[in-house]
């Protein structure tokens, strides 16, 4: 038997492939497929199964395309009602593959389909337990994500469901079970995830704040302080992962349209599109396109666009490092930004060689900050969350956070000058870009963020609380 965890940084995800015996199985799997199945024709074995813990709200699954692809049907747990064919399984329902078997564990709570799956190795030992996002490391599967979709699911209900579900149905499992998570540390699905991405079950009842003794009150209490609200993306996801959506290869194809600078100044004109710049923000910085928006490819890119683009269906242009473009339109899909209608091809370096209009955005280091400092007072804006603010910012900074942009914008006065930053300069720029094409022109951007401003030893920080390692 074979079990391999499939991460996704950028998503926090982990799909897993589980082959024997020539058979294999796919649980959570991304939006591109392909990978899976180059897997399986590597150990010449045939997918049987595409298993869902659930309708996820954080990206758009490829149970669809990848059943399409292999003929493997796709396995949901009691309750659940897909729109496309699916086994709808029973609670303790066993599924076998090549010498093992994986059993059903319906674990409502997260989500009401949500279900666990449990690996029964050739010998019938329980070894290991797929969780979904109904058991992290370190953490449990936010309750309040479904009453998105469905209103009378109060976050209440659901945590109560949770709680039973994990008395009843996780922890009387054996404690050397390693645990196989959907997610870790850094997605929105959960408050207080690990950054490692499997355990013993064994080692979570000792550790895990939401596995200790306690009554089904006190747990809901838990597990509901300190939530804050999900991207606004999540529902669009989930509707998608139930009803349907495009095959992956024709979202690929579609995004991937080579557009000259003539035809991509025609298309920003002619559509509705917004421009989507993924480079570096320091190099965006020196020249970019007017009104085009900087969310950088390497960072945390695809939870971002979900958060920023409003509408899950916006036509978008894309300008992207040169072989890139094929990177950036597969993680837009994933969080389901469908509609890409192409790119610039040979990048902004091809448009400034046509002589196209160019536009810029002024950075400025720490050390000349702390200089303009010194003439007299600056207005600082901090876009960082505001959990990060409060443990430590530098004084007399507003805090404007990136999330919460259009609340945001109304603390900026347009005739003011601003100095913009976040922890090490990846969401200043964002911000920036955005206001930018509302017209705002009058925001400069700190270079590295929070962490070169208390570098410099030049500007007074409030008292340290707890360490800051967001971005």
């Amino acid at each position: 038997m074979k079990i391999e965890q499939i991460y996704t940084g950028c998503l926090a995800q982990g799909a897993y492939y589980i082959e024997s015996e020539g058979e294999a199985a796919v649980i959570d799997p991304l939006r591109e497929v392909q990978p899976y199945i180059e897997k399986a024709e590597k150990d010449n074995a045939r997918i049987a199964y595409v298993f869902e813990t659930h309708f996820h709200a954080d990206f758009v699954s490829g149970h669809i395309d990848l059943s399409k692809k292999t003929g493997a049907p796709i396995v949901f747990g009691p309750t659940a009602k897909p729109g496309f064919d699916a086994i709808v399984a029973e609670d303790g329902q066993e599924f076998q593959i090549g010498k093992i078997k994986i059993r059903v564990i319906h674990t409502p709570g997260h989500t009401m389909e949500s279900t666990c799956f449990l690996v029964i190795d050739e010998h019938g030992k329980e070894t290991g337990l797929f969780s979904g996002d109904t058991l992290f490391i370190g953490d449990v599967g936010r309750p309040d994500l479904a009453q998105k979709v469905i209103a009378e699911l109060t976050q209440e209900k659901l945590a109560a469901h949770l709680y039973d579900s994990l008395r009843n149905k996780i922890m009387p499992l054996s404690d050397d079970i390693i645990v196989y998570p959907a997610h870790g540390a850094g997605s929105a699905c959960g408050k207080n995830m690990s950054k490692e991405t499997t355990d013993t079950l064994g080692n979570q009842k000792r550790t895990n704040y939401a596995l200790q003794p306690m009554t089904k009150e006190a747990f809901i209490k838990e597990v509901l302080t300190g939530l804050t609200p999900p991207p606004a993306y999540f529902p669009a996801n989930v509707i998608m992962n139930i009803t349907g959506y495009d095959s992956i290869d024709q979202v690929l194809e579609r995004g991937q349209q080579a557009l000259s600078p003539a035809a991509f100044e025609a298309a920003a004109n002619e559509t509705a599109a917004i421009i989507l710049d993924t480079r570096d923000a320091q190099v965006f910085a020196k020249g970019f396109i007017p009104n085009s928006i900087n969310i950088g490819i390497d960072g945390n890119f695809a939870p971002w666009a979900g958060a920023l683009i409003p509408d899950i269906k916006q036509e978008i242009l894309l300008v992207a490092d040169e072989g890139r473009e094929e990177e950036v339109v597969t993680r837009l899909a994933r969080v389901g930004y469908d509609y890409t209608i192409g790119y610039l091809k040979g990048g902004f370096e091809a448009w400034k060689a046509a002589g196209l209009e160019v536009d810029t955005i002024e950075s400025v280091t720490a050390d000349e900050l702390a200089a303009l400092a010194e003439n007299g007072p600056i207005n600082i804006l901090d876009v960082r969350k505001k959990s990060e603010f409060d443990s430590e910012h530098v004084i007399d900074a507003e805090n404007a956070p990136l999330d919460y942009i259009n609340d945001s914008m109304l603390l900026v006065d347009k005739n003011k000058q601003y100095y913009v930053h976040c922890g090490g300069g990846y969401r200043s720029m964002i911000f920036i870009s955005i206001l930018r094409a509302r017209g705002y022109d009058n925001l400069i951007d700190v270079k590295d963020g929070f962490k070169s401003l208390k570098e410099t030893g030049k500007f007074k920080v409030s008292d340290y609380v707890c360490p800051s390692t967001m971005l």
